[in-house]
C-alpha cells in the first residue's frame, strides 16, 4: 500500500522553504504528498516538482467547488493533476443534530457532484464530531450515510474517530471500499496533547490496517512533540515495516 504525507504536518517548515522541505520528504522514500496549501508555491509549479521527485499526489484538502470559489478550486485540482478532491472540515456543529446532519450531507452531495461532472472523486474527512454519539447513541456518520450520494467518499482519520469513541477497524470494515484514503496520526489520545511519529504512541494499527481498503495512507501530524521531519521519517519506517 503506497504511503504519503499530509504537508499541513510541515507547514511551517514548507512556509520557509517549500521545495527543500519536498526534497526531503522524497529523500525520505514517500511515495506521494497530499496537499492542504502549497505554502506560497503555484499549484502548477508544485506539481511539477512532485513529478520531477517521482512523489504523486494522493489528493489534496481544497474548499468545497460551490459559489464563487468553484473556478478556482477546479482550476487548483487540474494544475496539481488530482485524481480526488478532499474536504476537510465542516463545522461541527453540522453533526449535533439530525437536521445538521442532513444538510452536511447536502453540501457533501453537491460538490461530488460539481467534482465528478470533471473527472474527479471527492471525499469528507472527518474529525472528532462525525463520531461523537447523539444523545440517542447513534453515530452521526452512519446518520449522515444513507443520504449521502454513492460519489461522495470518506478519508477517515482514525485518531479523531478513536478519540471520538468509535472503534476504527470496525468503522473501516463497515464503510469498505468508501475509504480510499486514511489518515494515520499517533499520539497519546488526549485531546490537544502534541503528537509522536506513527508507532511510538498509544494507537494500534495492525488491526486497522488489516481492517482497511485504503488506495492510501497518508501520515498527519497536526501538532508534533518532536522534530517533524524526525518524526515524518520515523512514521514511514514503522508503517513500511507493518506491510512487510
Amino acid at each position: 500500500m503506497p504511503i504519503a504525507v499530509q504537508l499541513y504536518s510541515l507547514r511551517r517548515e514548507l512556509e520557509q522553504d517549500f521545495e527543500g522541505g519536498i526534497r526531503r520528504l522524497a529523500a525520505m522514500g514517500y511515495d506521494g504528498v497530499e496537499t492542504a496549501g502549497i505554502y506560497g508555491a503555484a499549484p502548477a509549479a508544485a506539481a511539477a516538482l512532485f513529478r520531477e521527485l517521482g512523489l504523486q499526489v494522493a489528493g489534496a484538502h481544497l474548499p468545497l467547488p460551490l459559489g464563487d470559489q468553484r473556478s478556482q478550486v477546479l482550476e487548483t485540482a487540474e494544475a496539481l493533476g488530482l485524481s480526488i478532491a478532499v474536504c476537510s472540515w465542516l463545522p461541527p456543529e453540522k453533526f449535533t443534530t439530525q437536521d445538521g446532519i442532513r444538510e452536511a450531507a447536502d453540501t457533501l452531495n453537491e460538490a461530488a457532484a460539481v467534482y465528478k461532472a470533471h473527472g474527479l472523486r471527492f471525499a469528507y474527512h472527518n474529525h472528532g464530531a462525525e463520531f461523537q454519539p447523539l444523545p440517542d447513541g447513534r453515530i452521526p456518520a452512519f446518520v449522515m450515510l444513507p443520504w449521502l450520494s454513492d460519489e461522495v467518499f470518506f478519508e477517515i482519520d482514525c485518531y479523531w474517530a478513536h478519540l471520538a469513541g468509535s472503534d476504527v477497524p470496525e468503522v473501516l470494515t463497515r464503510l469498505g471500499d468508501r475509504v480510499p484514503l486514511l489518515h494515520i496520526k499517533d499520539g497519546p489520545l488526549v485531546h490537544g496533547a502534541p503528537m509522536v511519529a506513527v508507532g511510538d504512541g498509544a494507537m494500534n494499527f495492525p488491526p486497522i490496517l488489516a481492517a482497511s481498503r485504503a488506495e492510501w495512507l497518508i501520515v498527519e501530524l497536526d501538532e508534533c512533540a518532536t522534530d517533524i521531519f524526525m518524526a515524518v521519517e520515523r512514521s514511514l519506517a514503522y508503517l513500511r515495516g507493518l506491510n512487510a
